[in-house]
């Protein structure tokens, strides 16, 4: 083979794997976003209704929709399009971050946060009243038509009453 034909290959296969790569980049950046359908209360019994109270960061109370039959309010916040960190001591066993909340510079996440400064987990019937939940994230499991809240700070609920 002359080396000439060697080295149009040798571009040709750069340029493809190049492409290649610019598509994966795009392909990984593109899903975190929730889906439209989630970006509402559920309806009836379609699913869990899950609600996150970000105003201790200056955020606003989200209402999202988880369809179906979560498994534990874990699958609950992960199915309604919320990203959730855990600790590095517990996993997602406990809820460290919610959206990336609060950031790493504040909370590090390596073991449970302070009392005063913690993602506080709730339950409800549909509009109805937040009841404090006695149980971990990952052993609820909520049922179609109820509603979860997380709030953030010294264990208050959220700042709406359940929808």
């Amino acid at each position: 083979m002359p080396v000439s034909t060697a080295i149009v290959r040798t571009r040709r296969w750069a340029a493809t794997l190049a492409a290649l790569l610019v598509l994966t980049a795009g392909l990984t950046v593109a899903e975190p976003a929730p889906r439209a359908a989630h970006a509402a209360a559920c309806t009836g019994t379609t699913g869990v209704t899950v609600v996150v109270d970000f105003t201790a960061f200056g955020g606003s109370i989200e209402v999202r929709c988880a369809p179906g039959d979560p498994a534990t309010g874990l699958a609950a916040l992960q199915s309604a399009g919320f990203a959730v960190t855990g600790t590095a001591r517990w996993g997602l066993a406990f809820i460290c971050r919610l959206d990336g909340l609060p950031t790493a510079t504040t909370e590090p996440c390596v073991n449970t946060p302070p009392a005063s400064a913690y993602w506080s987990y709730w339950h409800a019937p549909a509009g109805g009243s937040w009841s404090y939940s006695t149980l971990g994230a990952t052993s609820y499991n909520p049922a179609p038509g109820t509603v979860e809240g997380w709030s953030f700070g010294s264990g208050a609920a959220p700042g709406i009453s359940p929808p």
